[in-house]
């Protein structure tokens, strides 16, 4: 399996890392041994000094596909889940600012958390989705750092689909990161971060 991750999806997170707002989805991965399950904790790395948590609604593709219609795009995942996208901030802006590819700041082991999948049959309206990461410090107090509404992506969850697949053969098990909203803020040893769908629990772990 693979992840396909959207960057620059919502406005306000552009707004807040002075990005420009791209015309079309802009695209990263991220290896499998990225994935932490099962609320495993998340092992503070000793390569940087800024790793930052963006929350995001994670697709999971349920069959082969490639140069699929956005028509079509929302027979090929069935399940939907939340998962953090942590990025060294520190090595990615030294990364950008020499024009060269972010994969050591976004690709490091256990940078992608994610949680169960969960049928999207669940949920009324998939484009008016909420999503929120509240974190709790080491001294118990907990904030909502980030909040999210899909109806607020520049690019829908069947464009992203139908334009990943003109590039990459979408595989069953592929998961597709599908970008963050404004808020995004570093991470301490000791945090705990939550991350919830419509107010459901999805995802637990710690930060050491």
């Amino acid at each position: 399996m693979k992840i396909i991750a959207i960057g620059r999806n919502y406005v306000e997170h552009i707004k807040e890392l002075n990005n420009e707002r791209p015309d079309e989805p802009v695209i990263f991965t991220k290896p499998d041994t990225a994935i932490l399950k099962d609320g495993e904790p998340f092992y503070y790395p000793d390569f940087s000094q800024d790793i930052h948590h963006e929350v995001e609604i994670l697709l999971k593709i349920n069959k082969m596909g490639k140069n699929i219609e956005e028509k079509f795009a929302h027979k090929y995942y069935d399940e939907i889940g939340i998962g953090i996208d942590f990025t060294a901030r520190d090595l990615q802006s030294k990364l950008k600012a020499k024009g060269l590819p972010w994969d050591l700041a976004k690709g490091f082991n256990g940078s992608a958390p994610i949680s169960n999948f969960v049928p999207k049959s669940k949920f009324t309206d998939l484009a008016n989705l909420n999503f929120h990461l509240d974190v709790t410090d080491a001294n118990g107090e907990t904030q909502t750092r980030q909040q999210g509404n899909t109806s607020l992506m520049l690019f829908s969850f069947d464009y992203i689909i139908s334009f990943v697949s003109k590039y990459f053969t979408l595989k069953t098990g592929d998961i597709i990161f599908t970008g963050t909203p404004s808020g995004v803020a570093p991470v301490k040893t000791g945090d705990k971060l939550t991350a919830f769908i419509e107010g459901n629990k999805m995802l637990e772990f710690e930060v050491k």
